[in-house]
């Protein structure tokens, strides 16, 4: 029988037996992504078109706050000029009752802001402000093809923690920017500064245009390529959350460049000078160089050897190192000589008493820059 069929006769005289709920709860994992998002400082606000009183709930079940969700309505956006939904906006929590148009409407307000929008959604009516952010997401698991259209990225799995695992890749991509760039900026600038340095000293410089070379070769290829190619620690997802350009690119970046350059310029100008008083010029020239090379693969390692492939670089190069000094006729193409325990001795003891010079001081440079808290 259908609906068509029914008459008052047919439902008269009839008995509540109950009632059917229907709910559609809040994944587990939504309340710790959000979390997440909020440490990255990325502020979430929920446009949806559900009961005021709905979004309200759901925002303070994802949030645990209780009582002070603000909520804005659809209705009231369309009472709002501009200039008034711009103040409107600043601490939104949900937005309710919002039609496409109005979802526009905040997108285009909050970029009046000066933000960066990501805007995610599934349905066809969320197609334009997903194509007007500046990262558009659609939900692809369920999402319209609209939606799909319209997006930047589309999420197969309709989690937030996929968002947030994007988002921690991303962050990543800036933190190896700024350790390749400190390993080739920072090694540079230590090896200029001990060259100018010997130069001053000896009115010659300490190594060779080969030895120079050599050094450029072992510290800025392959050690640099594996920091700048590899992947992000899931032990240090919190402080990779924390990067991004302007934290990644500003006094991070100065403080990685300046340690790196003294501790450089101190580990090889030590060797070289103990070397001095010990022994030949050549001889001095050759720990100067192991000195110098040492110090920057120290560093690096220090910074990512918990990279399997950060880890095979350094090492590799080392290795590399070794053998070119200890081979007789290679080593004197470069302009060095082998060395015995004690030439070993004061390269690497130099090279290793920078490095951890350079870990412990360095951090503490520019700990209180406002760009980093």
């Amino acid at each position: 029988m259908s609906t068509k069929d029914l008459s008052e006769d047919d439902v008269a005289d009839l008995r509540l037996l109950g009632f059917v709920a229907l709910a559609d709860p809040v994944r587990d994992s939504a309340a710790p992504a959000a979390e997440r998002l909020r440490e990255a400082g990325v502020r979430t606000v929920m446009i949806t078109g559900d009961h005021p009183a709905t979004g309200e709930a759901v925002s303070e079940e994802i949030t645990g706050r209780n009582g002070d969700t603000k909520v804005l309505t659809g209705a009231r956006i369309e009472e709002l000029e501009d200039e008034e939904l711009d103040r409107e906006l600043a601490d939104v929590d949900v937005i309710a009752r919002c039609s496409p148009a109005q979802k526009v409407r905040i997108i285009q307000a909050y970029q009046r802001g000066g933000r960066v929008v990501a805007m995610t959604g599934d349905g066809a009516n969320d197609a334009p402000a997903i194509r007007l952010a500046e990262v558009g997401i659609a939900l692809g698991q369920r999402g319209t093809a609209a939606a799909r259209a319209a997006a930047d990225l589309v999420v197969t799995d309709d989690r937030l923690e996929t968002i947030v695992a994007a988002l921690v890749e991303g962050r990543a991509m800036w933190a190896s920017v700024r350790e390749a760039l400190g390993i080739l900026l920072g090694g540079n600038l230590g090896e200029i500064a001990f060259t100018v340095l010997g130069s001053v000293v000896t009115g010659r410089s300490p190594l060779t245009a080969r030895q120079l070379l050599l050094m450029n070769l072992l510290t800025d290829l392959a050690p640099a390529l594996a920091i700048a190619l590899s992947r992000p620690d899931g032990e240090s997802v919190p402080e990779l959350l924390r990067e991004g350009p302007s934290a990644s690119l500003g006094n991070a970046l100065r403080r990685d460049i300046t340690t790196r350059a003294v501790t450089t310029t101190l580990g090889a100008s030590t060797a070289w000078t103990l070397a001095r008083l010990t022994g030949r010029r050549r001889r001095a020239s050759t720990i100067a160089l192991v000195s110098l090379i040492g110090t920057q693969l120290g560093q690096t390692l220090a910074v990512g050897g918990r990279d399997r492939t950060v880890l095979a670089a350094g090492l590799g190069s080392a290795a590399l190192l070794a053998i070119l000094v200890q081979t007789p006729g290679v080593s004197r193409f470069f302009g060095c000589t082998p060395l015995g325990p004690v030439g070993w001795g004061i390269a690497l003891g130099s090279a290793g008493a920078a490095t951890v010079g350079g870990l412990l001081i360095g951090p503490r440079v520019f700990e209180h820059s406002p760009e980093l808290a």
